[in-house]
Protein backbone atom coordinates (compact mmCIF):
# COMPACT_ATOMS: atom_id res chain seq x y z
CA UNK A 1 0.00 0.00 0.00
CA UNK A 2 1.12 3.60 -0.89
CA UNK A 3 0.98 6.20 1.65
CA UNK A 4 0.11 9.63 0.66
CA UNK A 5 1.78 12.07 2.69
CA UNK A 6 0.68 15.43 3.07
CA UNK A 7 0.11 18.06 5.48
CA UNK A 8 -1.73 21.27 6.79
CA UNK A 9 -0.95 25.08 7.51
CA UNK A 10 -2.34 28.12 8.14
CA UNK A 11 -2.33 30.10 4.94
CA UNK A 12 -2.70 33.63 4.11
CA UNK A 13 -4.99 34.96 1.67
CA UNK A 14 -3.01 37.60 0.10
CA UNK A 15 -0.51 34.94 -0.07
CA UNK A 16 -2.03 31.75 -1.20
CA UNK A 17 -4.89 33.04 -2.54
CA UNK A 18 -4.55 31.00 -5.81
CA UNK A 19 -3.73 28.10 -4.57
CA UNK A 20 -7.03 28.68 -2.24
CA UNK A 21 -9.02 29.70 -4.97
CA UNK A 22 -8.11 26.76 -7.32
CA UNK A 23 -9.21 24.06 -5.10
CA UNK A 24 -11.92 25.68 -4.72
CA UNK A 25 -12.78 26.63 -7.99
CA UNK A 26 -12.25 22.72 -8.80
CA UNK A 27 -14.71 21.30 -6.16
CA UNK A 28 -17.48 24.45 -5.76
CA UNK A 29 -17.89 25.91 -8.90
CA UNK A 30 -17.24 22.93 -11.39
CA UNK A 31 -17.91 19.63 -9.78
CA UNK A 32 -20.58 21.05 -7.48
CA UNK A 33 -21.80 23.63 -9.91
CA UNK A 34 -21.99 26.50 -7.47
CA UNK A 35 -22.49 30.00 -8.35
CA UNK A 36 -19.26 31.93 -8.79
CA UNK A 37 -20.81 34.90 -7.20
CA UNK A 38 -21.84 32.37 -4.19
CA UNK A 39 -18.81 31.06 -3.71
CA UNK A 40 -16.72 34.32 -3.70
CA UNK A 41 -18.96 36.17 -0.83
CA UNK A 42 -16.27 38.82 0.50
CA UNK A 43 -15.22 37.19 3.54
CA UNK A 44 -12.11 35.68 2.40
CA UNK A 45 -9.75 38.38 2.99
CA UNK A 46 -10.61 38.78 6.83
CA UNK A 47 -10.82 35.06 7.44
CA UNK A 48 -8.12 32.49 8.71
CA UNK A 49 -7.72 29.76 6.05
CA UNK A 50 -5.96 26.30 6.38
CA UNK A 51 -4.15 24.89 3.26
CA UNK A 52 -3.53 20.95 2.85
CA UNK A 53 -0.57 20.76 0.72
CA UNK A 54 1.08 17.28 -0.37
CA UNK A 55 4.37 16.08 0.27
CA UNK A 56 5.82 17.65 -3.23
CA UNK A 57 3.70 21.36 -1.86
CA UNK A 58 1.02 20.85 -4.24
CA UNK A 59 -2.20 22.30 -2.82
CA UNK A 60 -4.81 19.15 -2.19
CA UNK A 61 -7.60 20.83 0.25
CA UNK A 62 -8.51 24.06 2.06
CA UNK A 63 -10.99 25.11 4.69
CA UNK A 64 -11.90 28.62 6.23
CA UNK A 65 -12.29 29.73 9.45
CA UNK A 66 -14.38 32.90 10.81
CA UNK A 67 -13.98 34.96 13.34
CA UNK A 68 -17.53 33.68 14.57
CA UNK A 69 -16.55 30.41 15.01
CA UNK A 70 -17.12 29.64 11.59
CA UNK A 71 -15.97 26.98 9.56
CA UNK A 72 -16.70 26.66 6.10
CA UNK A 73 -15.54 26.23 2.63
CA UNK A 74 -13.83 22.78 3.68
CA UNK A 75 -12.99 21.04 -0.07
CA UNK A 76 -10.35 18.82 -0.54
CA UNK A 77 -9.39 17.72 -4.42
CA UNK A 78 -10.73 14.43 -6.03
CA UNK A 79 -7.60 12.44 -5.86
CA UNK A 80 -7.01 13.46 -2.66
CA UNK A 81 -10.56 12.45 -0.97
CA UNK A 82 -11.09 9.56 1.42
CA UNK A 83 -6.80 9.74 2.97
CA UNK A 84 -7.91 11.69 5.72
CA UNK A 85 -7.09 15.23 4.32
CA UNK A 86 -10.95 16.26 5.37
CA UNK A 87 -10.41 15.22 8.83
CA UNK A 88 -6.63 17.04 9.15
CA UNK A 89 -8.09 19.98 7.83
CA UNK A 90 -10.90 19.87 10.50
CA UNK A 91 -8.77 19.14 13.42
CA UNK A 92 -6.73 22.37 12.04
CA UNK A 93 -9.70 24.28 11.92
CA UNK A 94 -11.14 23.16 15.30
CA UNK A 95 -7.56 23.83 17.29
CA UNK A 96 -7.64 27.71 15.02
CA UNK A 97 -10.91 27.92 16.82
CA UNK A 98 -9.59 27.13 20.34
CA UNK A 99 -6.76 28.96 19.78
CA UNK A 100 -8.47 32.00 19.25
CA UNK A 101 -11.25 31.25 21.67
CA UNK A 102 -14.23 30.62 19.89
CA UNK A 103 -15.51 27.61 22.20
CA UNK A 104 -19.13 27.55 19.84
CA UNK A 105 -18.33 26.07 16.71
CA UNK A 106 -20.52 26.13 13.85
CA UNK A 107 -20.78 24.78 10.32
CA UNK A 108 -23.23 24.56 7.34
CA UNK A 109 -22.38 20.76 6.32
CA UNK A 110 -23.71 19.13 2.96
CA UNK A 111 -26.24 16.52 3.81
CA UNK A 112 -23.96 13.95 2.65
CA UNK A 113 -21.19 14.79 4.93
CA UNK A 114 -23.10 15.22 8.06
CA UNK A 115 -21.40 11.34 9.34
CA UNK A 116 -18.17 12.95 8.24
CA UNK A 117 -18.45 15.62 10.67
CA UNK A 118 -20.24 13.89 13.62
CA UNK A 119 -17.17 11.45 13.69
CA UNK A 120 -15.29 15.00 15.45
CA UNK A 121 -18.57 15.77 17.51
CA UNK A 122 -20.39 17.62 15.62
CA UNK A 123 -24.20 17.57 16.07
CA UNK A 124 -26.94 18.33 13.74
CA UNK A 125 -28.39 21.66 15.08
CA UNK A 126 -31.33 22.81 12.31
CA UNK A 127 -33.62 21.12 9.53
CA UNK A 128 -32.26 20.63 5.76
CA UNK A 129 -32.07 23.89 4.06
CA UNK A 130 -31.20 24.38 0.55
CA UNK A 131 -27.76 26.40 -0.01
CA UNK A 132 -26.53 26.76 -3.62
CA UNK A 133 -28.79 24.07 -4.74
CA UNK A 134 -27.12 21.67 -2.50
CA UNK A 135 -29.38 20.26 0.86
CA UNK A 136 -27.43 21.34 4.04
CA UNK A 137 -28.07 21.31 7.94
CA UNK A 138 -26.41 23.90 10.25
CA UNK A 139 -24.35 22.05 13.02
CA UNK A 140 -22.83 22.96 16.13
CA UNK A 141 -19.48 21.79 18.54
CA UNK A 142 -19.15 22.92 21.99
CA UNK A 143 -14.83 22.84 22.58
CA UNK A 144 -13.22 23.75 25.78
CA UNK A 145 -9.77 26.02 26.43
Amino acid sequence: MVTMNFYVKTADWQTYQTQISNIREQVFIQEQQVPAELEWDGLDSTALHLLALAEDGKPIGSARVLSDGSIGRMAVLKAWRDKGVGHALLRAAIEACRQNGWLDIHLSAQTHAIPFYEKSGFKIASDEYMDAGIPHKAMKLHISN
